[in-house]
């Protein structure tokens, strides 16, 4: 086995380097930095010997792709993570500069530290860790828009899916049960969303002079937004698919903990945790454009906008959701307010079977990584809609769901981190696989 912790210091200094750049993927940020990002992951590969190249598609941002020939009669490994962040949201709530990596207590803080440029470095390290001569063969995709729904997926596959066929895929873009418990993720939400806007006047008016009979779109706006659950905060959207989930030993005041909820607030829905986590639809409004209360004066507000998203559960489908979504929507609108429904991105969710030789290599390696620690197989309530596709395109490969986060990582969160002591573990896991397919 190489020795993993020579090549730690190098790998977390180019993963800072790589931090450090802000490639949010979002609009209305600088397109030049998802660019920057991606030019700074081919130089890191190119640098270990590998054919690297970006991947460019009319109105995308740019993916990268390297790869190493497999040696006679060894399998190909596609190995997976995207170079793009999420913004780093409010920036008064980071406690150190989400662009400035900065160690406290073990962690590494700072957006794109978990997701998920340390994936890139999981498969970087890996390949360093055989000094040049990888086992098997090597595909390396690292895309550049995985954050904004990975829009272009369908266009990139058509014009490049030949070259990532694989025998198996590895997608360095989930997470751990715990810190010190490794897992394999079998299972992904799907996700809709869109953006509703509510009208009742063409311009603002007086509250004074006419506030009791007509209604503002704000308050019009909240009562539509509390439509989308029912009294025990189920989603009250369409018929929607429930599924069953292993529960495996989590606890309320362990997902309390977690995720920091405020004391006196209470669980939502039906089913066990993880059940609710994910294996039934969950729906979030995300944001609200209104005025704010500092910016408030005494008029009736004419028009107010949120977004909503939606996970799904895997065996729903995203296009029958949406539809049901904005007919929600639509019948739902209070008191006739106008209402007007913008159609954003879908993904579809999706479940594997961890079975087969290549699942019980992947096993292996995270027992041996992890000091004996053999991995639970969990579910994500996030999305992945590239999964889905890559299963769709190549049946026969294997695909892996793995990753560093842990649940503090709070990743898309303000002070997103990265466990080292994880990390390090993630970086053996991946280098035993590859070892362990090279040797069968």
């Amino acid at each position: 086995m190489p020795d993993i912790g020579a090549l730690l210091p190098q790998i977390r200094a180019d993963l800072e380097e790589l931090v450090r750049i802000p490639s949010v993927s979002a609009d209305g940020f600088d397109p030049a930095h998802v660019r920057a990002s991606a030019s700074k992951t081919l130089e890191l590969f190119e640098a270990e010997g590998l054919s690297t190249e970006l991947l460019e598609i009319d109105g995308a941002h740019p993916a990268v792709l390297a790869t190493f020939p497999a040696p006679a009669g060894a399998p190909t490994v596609l190995l997976y993570a995207h170079h793009d962040v999420q913004p780093p949201g409010e920036e008064s709530k980071w406690t150190s500069p989400p662009f400035e990596p900065t160690e406290r207590d073990g962690r590494l803080y700072g957006r794109g530290t978990a997701d998920d440029k340390a994936g890139i470095m999981v498969h970087l390290a890996a390949i360093r860790a055989f000094e040049g001569t990888p086992p098997v063969g090597l595909t390396i995709l690292i895309e550049g828009e995985e954050e904004t729904g990975s829009e272009h997926l369908g266009a990139f596959l058509s014009a490049y899916g030949d070259r990532l066929r694989a025998d198996a895929i590895v997608l360095a873009d989930s997470g751990n049960w715990r810190i010190g418990e490794p897992a394999l993720t079998t299972s992904l939400r799907g996700l809709v969303d869109c953006v509703v806007e509510v009208r009742t006047l063409d311009h603002a008016v007086h509250s004074g002079m006419y506030g009791g009979p007509i209604p503002d779109a704000l308050t019009c706006l909240a009562r539509l937004l509390s439509t989308l659950h029912d009294p025990d905060g189920n989603v009250a959207v369409g018929t929607r698919v429930h599924g069953s989930a292993d529960p495996l030993d989590l606890t309320e005041d362990e997902l309390r903990a977690q995720a920091g909820v405020a004391d006196g607030v209470r669980m939502i829905g039906g089913g066990a945790l993880t059940e609710r986590l994910w294996a039934r639809p969950a729906i979030s409004v995300l944001g609200i454009d209104a005025p704010t209360v500092q910016a408030a004066s005494n008029q009736l507000v004419p028009v107010a906008r949120a977004k909503i998203s939606m996970r799904i559960a895997p065996g729903d489908d995203p296009s029958q959701a949406l539809d049901e979504l904005v007919a929600h929507l639509e019948r739902n609108a209070p008191w006739g307010a106008k209402v007007t429904v913008r159609r954003g991105s879908t993904g579809r969710p999706y479940a594997l079977k961890a079975d087969g030789p290549i699942y019980e290599a992947a096993r292996q390696a995270m027992t041996e990584a992890w000091d004996g620690k053999k991995p639970v197989h969990m579910g994500v309530g996030g999305s992945i809609p590239l999964v889905a596709a890559f299963a769709d395109r190549y049946p026969d490969a294997a695909i892996l769901l793995t990753g560093v986060e842990d649940p503090d990582t709070r990743a898309h969160g303000e002070n997103e981190s990265l466990h080292l002591g994880e990390f390090a573990r993630a970086i053996r896991a991946e280098t035993l696989l590859l070892e362990h397919l090279g040797a069968r």
